[in-house]
């Protein structure tokens, strides 16, 4: 059963990344990332009380609550980075890279929670860092521009901020209910989010947010909320280096989405690229 779980965090999660694109054309990431962690914090916490477990937060430990916390600090960072890297680069480049996590992921996994790096795995793992650099080769008509270097930079940092929550989040959901974890950890990055819009004194912009992308930004939290619903269900019940595979698999959801909405398409490169990457991850779960 987890499995599909696992194949539902992948979907919701490719949708997410179109939803994302489309409300923040004109909105600054950092309020939109603020805004739709709004909506997955209701999401989240209507789910708790539909399977009642908000019962249940009065024995949540302090280590289970210290890491639930700290896996909520890393999405936030996670989210901050991937929303901009987003805004100012394409999303069949910055998706590739956000998902190249998986390659840290499992290594961490396999130091922190012991599970074990098989020659199979060793593969994948080559085969998901070469699929990531094909797919992310040089974009000719962005090459030389400041701007689009910077996206790849807080691609990067959303991938290694991405590895730590997955870590995280598995130790955190150990001693709680999985829909209650999430709703725990949504806390966090909901304040994390909202310093961040104020920090950067991107507060007044908020009335003048497009209605239009409001609506885009308020579907992606949605979307998101339901992929964080069946991947920390799906980690909790599985083992982190299958789940986080094929959670990564959203990246098929998501290029098929940018290439009918954003027109954005795959040189042969890319493609290749985006075939290794498809076959190292399904590659994980034999």
């Amino acid at each position: 059963m987890w499995i599909l779980y696992a194949l539902g965090s992948a979907f919701f999660a490719g949708v997410t990344s179109i939803l994302a694109k489309c409300g923040i054309r004109e909105t600054d990431s950092n309020v939109a990332t603020a805004l739709r962690t709004v909506v997955v914090l209701i999401f989240s916490w209507l789910m708790v009380f539909v399977v009642g477990s908000f019962s249940q937060i009065g024995d949540i430990s302090l280590k289970t609550l210290s890491f639930l916390v700290l896996s909520g600090i890393a999405t936030g960072g996670s989210w901050l980075c991937y929303f901009r890297a987003l805004q100012l680069g394409p999303v069949n480049k910055v998706v590739p890279i956000d998902k190249s996590s998986i390659v840290l992921t499992i290594i961490l996994a396999a130091l922190f929670l012991g599970e074990t790096i098989t020659p199979v795995k060793g593969i994948a793992i080559v085969g998901i860092a070469v699929g990531t650099y094909l797919m992310i080769g040089k974009k000719e008509e962005s090459n030389t521009n400041t701007k689009g270097k910077s996206w790849l930079i807080y691609a990067f940092l959303s991938a290694i901020f991405a590895s730590l929550t997955s870590i995280l989040g598995k130790i955190g959901i150990s001693g709680v209910e999985s829909n209650l974890g999430t709703a725990i950890r949504t806390i966090v990055v909901l304040i994390m989010a909202w310093i961040m819009v104020f920090v950067s004194g991107k507060q007044h912009t908020l009335k003048s947010v497009p209605k239009k992308e409001l609506i885009y930004i308020g579907l992606s939290g949605i979307a998101t909320g339901a992929s964080w619903l069946c991947y920390y269900r799906a980690l909790q019940d599985g083992l982190a280096s299958v789940v986080v595979p094929i959670d990564k698999l959203s990246i098929l959801v998501t290029i098929a989405f940018s290439y009918v909405v954003f027109k954005e398409k795959l040189n042969k490169k890319s493609a290749v690229g985006l075939v290794l990457i498809t076959a190292s991850t399904l590659l994980m779960l034999v």
